[in-house]
């Protein structure tokens, strides 16, 4: 639900840029190639703020376990991990918790220089840079889950007893980067092509953001359009590259 409602907001926010024209521009060439931790860090907690937010919103039981004492309730949700399933449906499981992982791996793309550029293909480039995305979900879907600042220590899931299982230790990260190269691979194979055969800025649009999810979230936490591509312009020729 977090993951549409933020698409949908990116959807009305796109009206600007697909009336104002898009005009050619310098580009500043980038010397660092250091990972960028700070606006990682800071996109990071934008998701988990909002994710957080939206289960003391949306979950009764979530605010009523906030009234516990912390430390002993967060033992307490820590010592009753076991099992695979959590409770929650396929749909959480098997669809929410991959784009979740998707949008945590495009954020440590987008934050690195060496691999925000990296389009898909069989390269050492390649896998070499989704598999450290691979590695920053992992390490950012553990802390979601038993982290001082996770489903744990907030609203203490785990307490009630099947509500915390190993599922989403695995499923988020090892879904998350299945979906990573679905969605670089549909972008390389069709969405590039269709959107250079199309006059339709609303096709391409359309295309980027419904066929590239987690792509599109993780845009829109880094506060860029959820069509945003790395020297793509949405705004191109028809039958042509986009610059």
């Amino acid at each position: 639900m977090v993951v549409y409602l933020f698409l949908f907001a990116g959807l009305l926010s796109a009206q600007q840029d697909v009336i104002s024209p898009v005009l050619p521009m310098a580009t500043k060439i980038e010397t660092d190639q250091s990972f960028q931790w700070r606006p990682a860090l800071e996109q990071s907690m934008r998701m988990l703020m909002v994710q957080h937010g939206f289960r003391i919103a949306a979950q009764p039981e979530t605010r009523a376990r906030l009234k516990g004492k912390f430390f002993a309730d967060y033992a307490d949700s820590l010592k009753a991990v076991k099992g695979w399933e959590d409770g929650d449906n396929m749909i959480i499981n098997y669809i929410n918790h991959p784009i979740q992982g998707g949008a945590t791996n495009y954020i440590y793309i987008h934050n690195d220089p060496k691999s925000r550029g990296v389009e898909f293909g069989n390269t050492r480039e390649y896998w070499h840079s989704r598999l450290k995305a691979l590695a920053w979900t992992t390490v950012w879907s553990t802390q979601f889950e038993i982290g001082p600042l996770s489903e744990a220590s907030i609203g203490n899931v785990g307490q009630k007893k099947g509500s915390a299982g190993y599922v989403d230790f695995v499923v988020t990260p090892a879904g998350g980067f299945a979906l990573t190269v679905l969605e670089d691979w549909v972008d390389k194979k069709f969405i590039q092509r269709w959107e250079a055969n199309t006059p339709s800025v609303g096709k391409r649009t359309f295309f980027r953001i419904a066929l590239n999810p987690s792509r599109a979230l993780a845009n829109l936490l880094q506060g860029k359009g959820p069509w945003h591509r790395e020297g793509r312009s949405l705004l191109c020729a028809p039958k042509a590259a986009c610059p």
